[in-house]
Formats: structure tokens, sequence, C-alpha cells
């Protein structure tokens, strides 16, 4: 393991991150405003509830903010049981909620975390408290994750994707950030980018 300060973004790298945020941001939600919109549509149309879901997420230097989400499951999913971590086939996941977690579309209104400043376009994905902490009792290094702003898109997430252990996923979040540079940030969103129109292919 690396010492953590090898982790650390300098100024002018954190200004570069930051530019690169906010004009993807702008350009992703004002080009997809109808998809926003109808998204939003069909969740009503599916089940009864809110379109936006907020949640609880761990951010840069340990700081909790609400992630924003379209939502995906059916209202109060969690209220009889507390927090439970998602499977592939999750009996409380929506019609509609099923296609944008295929597709990833549900993390669109993340873009406007960005804008705000509570995450990144790339970075380790954000965990949630309860979790984190349950991490941490097993993989003391999880919380050098903290360094960086959590993205709606990281390595992990491209190549291993969402349900892989949570190990594997820390050694590719700390590989992305030892070796973190823009042409890096770009390569992902790239493969992001054909990962989702792939999804659409998928039966």
């Amino acid at each position: 393991m690396k010492e953590i300060k090898e982790f650390k973004l300098k100024k002018y790298q954190r200004l570069q991150k930051r530019v690169f945020d906010i004009l993807i941001s702008i350009i992703v939600i004002i080009f997809l405003l109808p998809i926003y919109f109808l998204i939003g549509i069909l969740i009503k149309i599916d089940s009864k509830g809110k379109v936006i879901y907020l949640q609880e997420r761990i951010g840069k230097d340990g700081e909790i903010f609400k992630i924003y989400k379209f939502r995906t499951m059916i209202e109060d999913a969690e209220k009889e049981t507390g927090p439970v971590l998602e499977s592939e086939n999750d009996v409380r996941v929506t019609k509609i909620g099923k296609v944008l977690r295929k597709t990833k579309l549900d993390e669109l209104p993340q873009f406007f975390n960005t804008l705000k400043g509570d995450m990144s376009v790339v970075g380790p994905r954000p965990e949630r408290p309860y979790f984190a902490n349950k991490i941490k009792e097993k993989y003391r290094e999880f919380e050098y994750r903290e360094m960086f702003k959590p993205g709606i898109t990281g390595l992990a997430c491209i190549e291993l994707g969402y349900y892989a252990d949570p190990e594997e996923k820390l050694k590719y979040d700390l590989c992305y950030m030892e070796n973190w540079n823009m042409k890096l940030d770009i390569q992902i969103c790239i493969k992001t980018v054909k990962l989702i129109f792939q999804s659409f292919h998928k039966k």
C-alpha cells in the first residue's frame, strides 16, 4: 500500500478536474433534459412515490451529502428492514426501475450533485455511511477513498460492475487515485458511455 499522501491531488489538478466536472455536467443536463422529464413521467406512471430519491452518502473527507437518483424501488423500500444491500434480482425494484438500473439512467440526477461540488464525474462510487463503516472494520484502507470526491462513474464501476466484491472494488479505486490524470478520466467517461449503449442491446 502506498503512502496516503500520494492519493492527494495538487491544486492545479483539482482545478482541472473541477472544470471538467462542470463542463460535462452542464452539457449532459442541457442535452438530456427531455430524457429527465420522460423518465420522471414513466416513474410516476409505474408506481406511487417521488421521482427523485435522496440518500445519504459519504463524500470527500468523510462529509455526508444527499445523493440524487431517479427512484427505482417502491416507496419506503427500507422502512421495515433498515439499510439492506441491493441484489441483482431485488423484488423491491419497480418495472421501470429495472430498465433504469440496467442502462444506468437512474444516475442522471447526480450531475446536479456534481455541479454542487458534492461529487465528481469520475471517482470512487460514494458508499452509504452504514455500509462504509462495516467495510472499514474489515479493510482499513477503505477510508483512503475519501481523499477524492466520489464519482458518478469510476474505474471500479466499468471494470467490475456494481455488485463486485468490496475488496476488489477498493483495489481499483486506489489504483485510479494513485494514477489519476485527465486522460484517465476521459477514457473512463468514454468507456462508460459505450457500456451504457451496449446495455440497451442486452436482453
